[in-house]
């Protein structure tokens, strides 16, 4: 087992009693060889296998004699913020968005996320595992929820949100029941959604059609101002407009910076050039996929800008600087965060008397879309991508692209221009057996239509794999 764009991932029977043991006695270790380590901070999300990997990870740390603070369900931002203010670190039981048969560990340092210094550090460290003994879980301490509430509805003065019909897609999100108090704590009216004590893998890079069509349906039925869900562990938002559209995760970023007067962007390969194109930031820098590679980015520009922040293309939002606006204060976040990109775009189209829409009519007209291949294991995907690299009329034939390559970027995966300026990008998921692509047109339709058919030339291959 090894780390995914964002902690350990793997098949929910992979997670033993053992395993789970081996990756916090390994993660605490690391710690302990940077600082004395006292505490640390434990949540999760509503997977079923939870809270018996939230009971191996607790016994570990009491083996090795280091008091363990149970904060039970949570988002993951709010167990973050509260480990930072505390000043130790935390291991968050959640698989995010990924398929109900998987979970996994994210780890967090007391200054924020762990970096792949440590994800390697973790995974070399050898030491003895101990005696695992029987757990009682503590009580849940409701302070990390208290804490993530008041720092939104401190932010965001006077109910901002007061008058707004706001849909709330609850489904088993870990953060659904404080979602639903922020709204309200800013005024807004909530209307409750989708419920659900089954989990429910809601990824907000790749929309389903059951959710565009529910996202419609929902905001017409109801006459919402606005819709809004997160992914299991609440670190990735998912928002639509008045008329129940999706709005992509990086547009959502993009806008959020801009609001925020961000000065300076770290931002994945994948997301739209549109962030460049818009001229609302001193500079970009691109990285691979994955919130490490963006905290590292983060960390380079913060000695030359005040006001450092990331995204990704899910819509998770890093915030890594101090931001000061008309005496309040927003603390940094360095993880990622549905709450503040969501809250930041419902309460600028409040204030401005206009509808959520009407934020992006200003963007150059750039638009994604991405989809997955399911099942399609990374070691076959990678040697496909590794044959295209050397062949790309062999790519444009196979994904029937119907247009020359012109630039290739290899950050992460292959990621394609094309004549026309189209952008196609092909990757292995690092979380999961699935072969991610993502498309960029100067249309809504023309992103949808490419993914399409790159998706329909890749599940040919799969299929007449191997004798293809």
């Amino acid at each position: 087992m090894t780390f995914g764009t964002s902690g350990a991932r793997g098949l929910v029977e992979q997670f033993s009693d053992e395993v789970c043991a081996a990756f916090s006695v390994a993660f605490l270790q690391v710690m302990r060889e940077q600082g004395e380590v006292g505490c640390v901070a434990l949540g999760m999300d509503r997977r079923p296998s939870s809270p018996a990997m939230a009971a191996a990870c607790t016994a570990a740390a009491r083996a090795l004699g280091v008091r363990v603070l149970d904060y039970g369900i949570l988002p993951t931002p709010a167990l973050a913020l509260q480990a930072m203010a505390d000043g130790m670190p935390a291991i968050m039981i959640t698989g995010s968005h990924i398929p109900f048969d998987r979970n996994g560990i994210k780890f967090y340092r007391p200054e924020g996320e762990i970096t792949k210094a440590d994800e390697q550090a973790i995974l070399t460290m050898t030491a003895r595992l101990p005696v695992l003994g029987a757990v009682a879980r503590e009580p849940e301490s409701a302070r990390a929820v208290q804490g993530y509430m008041a720092r939104y509805s401190q932010w965001f003065a006077d109910q901002p949100l007061a008058g707004k019909r706001v849909g709330l897609y609850q489904h088993s999100a870990a953060g659904r029941d404080l979602n639903r108090d922020v709204l309200e704590a800013l005024g807004a009216e909530v209307v409750v959604l989708g419920r659900s004590e089954l989990f429910v893998p809601v990824d907000t890079e790749a929309v389903s059609q059951e959710d565009r069509i529910r996202g419609r349906d929902w905001v017409a039925e109801h006459r919402l101002d606005a819709l809004l869900t997160t992914d299991g562990d609440g670190d990735r938002p998912l928002l639509a407009d008045e008329q129940g559209r999706w709005l992509r995760g990086d547009i959502v970023g993009l806008l959020c910076a801009r609001e925020l007067g961000i000065q300076a962007l770290v931002v994945p390969v994948s997301c739209n050039t549109a962030i460049e194109a818009c001229g609302a930031f001193e500079q970009v820098l691109r990285t691979r996929i994955g919130s490490p590679y963006v905290l590292a980015g983060m960390e380079e520009l913060a000695g030359q800008y005040d006001r450092v922040a990331g995204f990704e293309a899910n819509g998770g939002f890093l915030l890594g600087s101090v931001i000061e606006q008309g005496g309040r204060r927003l603390a940094a976040l360095p993880t990622r965060d549905a709450l503040l990109p969501a809250l930041t775009l419902l309460v600028a189209a409040a204030r401005r008397g206009k509808p959520l829409s009407s934020l992006v009519s200003d963007l150059p007209s750039r638009h994604t879309a991405s989809d997955r291949l399911k099942d399609f294991p990374s070691d076959r995907s990678g040697g496909l991508l590794a044959a295209w690299h050397k062949d790309l009329a062999a790519m444009q034939q196979a994904l029937g692209l119907g247009q020359a390559i012109t630039a290739l970027n290899e950050t992460d995966g292959l990621r394609a221009t094309l004549e026309n300026g189209d952008i196609v990008h092909l990757r292995p998921s690092g979380n999961a057996p699935e072969l991610r692509c993502y498309a960029e047109s100067d249309s809504e339709a023309g992103a949808v239509a490419l993914v399409g058919r790159c998706l329909s030339g890749l599940g040919a291959l799969h299929r007449e794999w191997p004798s293809s």
